[in-house]
């Protein structure tokens, strides 16, 4: 069951998945993926982490564009190829589990074949009771189109109800919903 969550930026996307991960942990539930927070100063978000969710482990995944960027990056970001590599080898190892969580699957993966790549054969090996993906909104036609969604959430929808982690994480695991 694959569930993906949406929202422009600063939504809360992000958030929501450390808190789905909070109450997932609590309630013993075996988990499965990568979720990045992003690193702010003085309100700026100048950075950007990923967390293991296996393992608890947290490194440095992308950093402000500058001059001379590494070859993976896009219109604001440099991601460090180390921490790609090691992200993909999370995610081929992801499975089984009861809840898998990719924070997030955006361009890079979709049109240039970079980033969490081992996220789309993870996703598609089906090893997991409940999936949830954080899917730009520019994406989501072609993530529907991709695999089987049960649901997506946007967050930039008012009317949308699962936005505490604690709901959410029962809506993934409920086999009923």
């Amino acid at each position: 069951m694959i569930t993906l969550l949406t929202g422009e930026i600063q939504t809360g996307k992000t958030s929501l998945c450390l808190e789905v991960l909070e109450h997932a942990r609590q309630e013993g539930v075996r988990l499965g993926g990568l979720i990045s927070p992003g690193v702010f100063s003085a309100g700026e978000k100048v950075a950007i982490d990923v967390l293991d969710l296996s393992s608890g482990e947290r490194r440095r995944l992308a950093e402000r564009l500058v001059e001379n960027s590494p070859q993976i990056s896009t219109k604001r970001w440099a991601f460090l190829p180390e921490t790609i590599s090691w992200g993909n080898k999370i995610l081929s190892g992801a499975v089984p589990c009861d809840l898998l969580m990719i924070d997030e699957l955006g361009p890079l993966e979709f049109h240039r074949e970079q980033g969490w790549v081992e996220g789309f054969r993870t996703i598609e090996s089906g090893d997991y009771r409940a999936a949830l993906l954080v899917i730009r909104p520019s994406l989501l036609d072609e993530a529907v189109l991709r695999w089987n969604v049960r649901r997506v959430i946007d967050l930039d929808d008012p009317e949308e109800t699962l936005r505490r982690g604690q709901d959410l994480v029962g809506y993934l695991l409920d086999p009923r919903a």
